[in-house]
């Protein structure tokens, strides 16, 4: 792609999330501005209207798209593509809410481009994201609103109920339709302690309520789950989380009702179980004693599926920092919006 559409904005727009991405008492040098300075004071606030928004996880986001949205990352990104054929389009966008900035790379993705965006905002995120692109007012772009018309083509995100509704709704223009999926991990026993470590933060980051969370893991028969639960430690803080604890607590009551056989720690409910979904404040884990035979398995519930953690997948770690060729789905969106 010869011309990046707004490239030298959202560069900007890249240094100013890197900026919000740290406390301003970890800030050095001048004083920042005033638009700065409001936007720490959103980012505090964000906690009150939605608990699940912690000012740690707002700015862990906010860090983790600005890391990539340099001038080289851009570059290297979109040299593979062509140019877009024809004029730009209005692309209508239904974006998540379920952790921070998560319908950020679907706005992204339309504008370098060269179209513009119609965004319907979650109701759970609804103000980081225009608060950003106020900073950068020469991108033209982006328009939000509270129910989308006048579109061309859909991105649309949402649960197994809503996604069978998108399909009806925007069935006649070109459109992507996303539902549920979740992540798992595959340990082969030799894992360090600190690949366990980085798993650790694959599993708890925002939560644990990413579709790039791990909700399952599969280990070997001799697998210790010690092993896990000594690297899990790190995050003991989350059993002071209301919302976190609440989950926590409601599933370990139902569960030891039910007499499950369980293993926790104080803040998480380890469960064996063939489901790949665990809820919130739990993981669920299974032992396989045939690497191929799990692979064939992982390979048949693919459309299941974000990433795969483990040696040979996703590095431990890095599950919630795709970069931004790593496209939800497996769809790649700028390929998709290049040809509408």
């Amino acid at each position: 792609m010869e011309k990046i559409q707004y490239r030298d904005e959202i560069v900007r727009l890249g240094e100013i999330m890197r900026t919000l991405g740290t406390r301003p008492s970890d800030r050095l040098g001048a004083k920042d501005s005033e638009y700065i300075n409001q936007m720490d004071e959103l980012i505090v606030l964000e906690q009150r209207r939605n608990g699940w928004f912690t000012e740690e996880n707002v700015r862990k986001a906010l860090k983790s798209f600005g890391d990539a949205l340099t001038e080289e990352s851009l570059i290297s990104w979109l040299e593979r593509y062509p140019d877009r054929n024809g004029e730009g389009r209005k692309v209508g966008l239904v974006l998540a809410g379920n952790i921070p900035l998560v319908g950020f790379h679907d706005i992204l993705v339309t504008l370098v481009t060269g179209h513009s965006a119609i965004v319907k905002l979650s109701k759970d995120d609804s103000r980081l994201i225009p608060a950003l692109f106020s900073a950068v007012p020469e991108i033209k772009g982006v328009q939000f609103t509270d129910r989308l018309s006048d579109f061309d083509a859909v991105i649309a995100t949402g649960s197994g109920n809503t996604s069978r509704y998108f399909e009806h709704y925007f069935s006649k223009v070109p459109h992507i339709i996303r539902r549920n999926r979740t992540s798992v991990a595959v340990l082969t026993g030799e894992e360090t302690v600190e690949e366990l470590d980085n798993l650790a933060d694959d599993i708890f980051a925002y939560f644990g309520l990413g579709c790039r969370n791990v909700t399952k893991v599969y280990m070997p028969q001799d697998f210790e789950l010690d092993r896990l639960f000594n690297a899990f430690y790190k995050f003991k803080e989350l059993a002071n989380h209301n919302k976190y604890a609440n989950n926590y607590d409601y599933h370990k009551a139902l569960w030891m009702l039910n007499g499950e056989d369980l293993l926790e720690n104080g803040f998480l409910i380890v469960k064996e179980d063939a489901s790949i979904v665990s809820p919130v404040g739990t993981l669920f884990y299974e032992r396989y004693s045939d690497i191929e035979a799990l692979k064939q398995m992982l390979e048949s519930r693919k459309d299941e599926l974000q990433c795969i953690v483990g040696k040979g997948f996703v590095n431990f770690g890095e599950a919630q920092q795709p970069k931004l060729w790593d496209y939800a789905d497996d769809i790649d969106t700028v390929e998709w919006l290049l040809n509408i």
